[in-house]
């Protein structure tokens, strides 16, 4: 496994200072967020910006493991999934243009939708979570869905089935374990069933139980992260587990997000050297 963050914390930050700063602290990759009022927000990387970005990566000696592109699949308004669908897919081929050597970024995306819509409109997800996929595998790309607190896929069991009728291999995980832990599951439960079919791994650290919690930085709450790593390792994931911090974060009066990254890192290495996890191999 390898430590990633996500610029998903620095909105406003212009990308060759966000990768700079990342691979200064020492971490070994990066995932972009590619979503409106983002300065990498897709609209913006035109042919000569992709290429100065792959550029700064391989400079940095960043990997870049996954492109956040989270957009509804489930908007009812027509327009307004067109727009999503075309932000997806616009990622898709981002990916191939900054893919490396070893690696083509995965995309991630969440659902969209509310809990209790599963059963009503679960069929809608499976078509258009199919579509998507299936211009992605045409392009040799995964796509990362992430279970979400409060989206129509909320539990790991839905994860699974969303997967089972899909059934692409171009389909599998973002696993953001933040959302399970604020139901009160456990590490191993979640980690158990969703580490086998993820492709990449989001952390933040969190306080309470859903409805009434708040995520956090990395390291100002008590997520266990030692037992994190050693679960997913024993359940055979060697992706990135890429720090993110949530808009929750963001919204503090005197966020910053260099000073977040920093705190990020310092906590997730020391639970690295701590899990006896050596992530250069």
């Amino acid at each position: 496994m390898k430590l990633g963050y996500s610029t998903w914390g620095m909105p406003s930050v212009p990308v060759e200072t966000a990768i700079r700063h990342i691979a200064k602290l020492g971490f070994d990759g990066i995932e972009l967020t590619v979503i409106p009022r983002y300065t990498t927000e897709l609209s913006a990387l035109d042919s000569d910006e992709r290429k100065r970005i792959a550029n700064l990566l391989r400079k940095h000696h960043l990997a870049l493991p996954a492109i956040a592109a989270h957009s509804s699949l489930l908007e009812t308004d027509f327009e307004a999934h067109t727009r999503n669908l075309r932000r997806l897919k616009g990622a898709i081929d981002l990916a191939v243009d900054l893919g490396q050597e070893d690696m083509i970024p995965a995309i991630n995306t969440t659902p969209g939708g509310k809990p209790e819509q599963w059963e009503d409109r679960k069929q809608l997800l499976v078509e258009r979570t199919a579509d998507l996929v299936e211009y992605a595998q045409s392009r040799g790309v995964t796509i990362a869905m992430e279970p979400h607190v409060g989206a129509i896929i909320d539990t790991p069991d839905k994860m699974i089935e969303l997967l089972e009728l899909v059934g692409s291999p171009n389909l599998k995980v973002n696993f953001d374990i933040s959302h399970f832990d604020i139901v009160g599951m456990t590490i191993e439960e979640t980690v158990s069933v969703l580490a086998p079919h993820s492709v990449h791994a989001h952390v933040k650290d969190q306080r309470g139980r859903y409805p009434d919690f708040e995520f956090l930085i990395p390291g100002e709450g008590n997520f266990d992260f030692v037992a994190y790593l050693h679960a997913m390792q024993t359940h055979g994931y060697d992706g990135f587990i890429t720090a993110e911090v949530s808009m929750m974060v963001q919204d503090r009066k005197d966020y910053n997000p260099f000073l977040a990254s920093d705190f990020s890192y310092g906590v997730l290495s020391r639970a690295f050297a701590e899990a006896g996890i050596n992530r250069r191999v």
